[in-house]
């Protein structure tokens, strides 16, 4: 069994304080403009400490940014990263080839940061979640070895081998339960989910009058629309559709998607799509871009302004850690503020846990996801910026690591145990603080 090294830590009242200040800090625009969203945010994250986890990203890096980190130098500590890379971050996308793939699929939090912080913030994932499923340290360590392993073995591959923005996890190249989510995702159509959103009136479609879609007034409606004209600049010539696709047919607001997103404002949009006929019909989704997490905490200078706005920081990231990226992917303006807009996509499948019980089920699935977290790093679309990242990003981490790998195995897989550890004590003072109204801006309506 291996033998964990624990860090003291600060007295039970200061983590307790430091929790609830990172959480106000970080969201406190956010909470004033919808209080209700982020009790039912904060009440999700009061689950499980897997949840806690999922939902504080600002806490991860306000300890990261504090801890030494001997793989961080010139270049590896500024690479572009996902920003919130945990277990239940990675699924299925359609790429702009047509083809499935198993991915990274959630860029809200993107920056620029040390690589390693991608790597510490999964393995920590892992092991909260193999201890939610009663596996022991010693399985935990092997898990968390298995897919920092698969890490340094991918990047060694790309760092040795040209041609590497055509690596992927598809449908020919993966097996077991990552071909599974693959095999679901391929089962989905366009028509499908435009039945299930939206309803033909007439001759045309509109979206649905559901639960949780709001009707806008004529003047947000044609907000929304002068915004999409202007998105259409943010599209790389070379993916550009015929004019015809973006013509809008219906707008409607709806409410962040998702544990992270709350408090956002979004809209969906209903586009023509590639041919006048009905079931080739697009919905755009413009969520608001949030702060990025890692944001908090780099203090780069050459960062400062060179995102218009979050919405454009989404994308350029998404560009940057996705090869052959979604081509309806841009941003816009609304009222001054940054949205990111994609396509709301029927191809998108998630891995179930909840059916990975054994170790032996679980190994297949982290080497997979090991090497897809090296290909965020390593790989970019034809049209993501490069200005920010001067240089081969596989180089720069096998140049840290080459003849060190065993010394940064051990260092991640110490670092998942202990920081795991700390989460489930943080998840418990979250909660002994939200149910006792200590978090200012969602105290119980009825105290307020």
């Amino acid at each position: 069994m291996p033998r964990l090294q624990h860090a003291p830590s600060p007295g039970t009242d200061d983590r307790q304080e430091m929790i609830v200040r990172t959480l106000v800090d970080a969201f406190s625009e956010l909470m004033e403009a919808d209080p209700g969203a982020f009790r039912t945010k904060f009440r999700k994250m009061a689950a499980d400490p897997f949840a806690f986890y999922r939902g504080g990203a600002c806490v991860f890096y306000a300890d990261v940014i504090g801890m030494d980190d001997p793989w961080a130098d010139d270049r590896t500590s500024r690479v572009w990263i996902q920003g919130d890379l945990h277990a239940e971050n990675f699924g299925t996308y359609m790429n702009a080839q047509g083809r499935l793939i198993f991915d990274v699929n959630d860029f809200d939090e993107a920056y620029l940061g040390h690589f390693t912080w991608d790597v510490q913030r999964f393995v920590a994932s892992i092991a909260l979640m193999a201890w939610s499923k009663a596996l022991s340290d010693t399985e935990i360590d092997r898990l968390v070895r298995g897919y920092v392993g698969a890490y340094l073995d991918q990047v060694r591959w790309f760092a040795h081998n040209t041609g590497d923005e055509e690596y992927s996890l598809r449908l020919d190249s993966t097996d077991g339960a990552v071909h599974d989510v693959l095999q679901d995702a391929r089962l989905n159509s366009r028509v499908a989910l435009l039945d299930r959103i939206t309803s033909i009136d007439g001759h045309e479609r509109r979206f649905r009058d559901v639960g949780g879609v709001r009707r806008l007034a004529a003047a947000e409606y044609d907000t929304v629309c002068d915004a999409l004209g202007a998105y259409l600049h943010s599209i790389p010539e070379d993916k550009r559709y015929n004019t015809i696709a973006y013509r809008v047919k219906d707008v409607v607001g709806n409410s962040g998607f998702g544990i992270g997103s709350a408090g956002l404002p979004a809209y969906s949009v209903l586009i023509e799509g590639f041919s006048e006929a009905l079931d080739n019909d697009v919905i755009l989704s413009l969520k608001q871009g949030n702060v990025a997490a890692p944001s908090r905490v780099v203090t780069d200078p050459r960062l400062v302004g060179y995102f218009r706005h979050h919405g454009h920081r989404t994308a350029l990231s998404q560009r940057a850690l996705q090869a052959h990226a979604d081509p309806l992917l841009g941003h816009t303006e609304i009222n001054g503020v940054g949205f990111v807009v994609s396509e709301l996509s029927p191809y998108v499948s998630d891995l179930d846990w909840s059916e990975l019980t054994e170790p032996e089920e679980i190994l297949p699935v982290l080497d997979y996801l090991g090497r897809a977290t090296a290909k965020a790093h390593c790989v970019s679309d034809s049209d993501s910026d490069q200005s920010l990242v001067p240089f081969q990003t596989e180089s720069a981490i096998l140049d840290v690591v080459a003849g060190r790998e065993q010394e940064f195995t051990d260092w991640m897989a110490d670092f998942a145990h202990r920081y795991a550890a700390q989460v489930r004590g943080d998840h418990a003072l979250f909660v002994d603080a939200f149910r006792n109204d200590a978090i200012a801006g969602v105290r119980s309506t009825e105290k307020s």
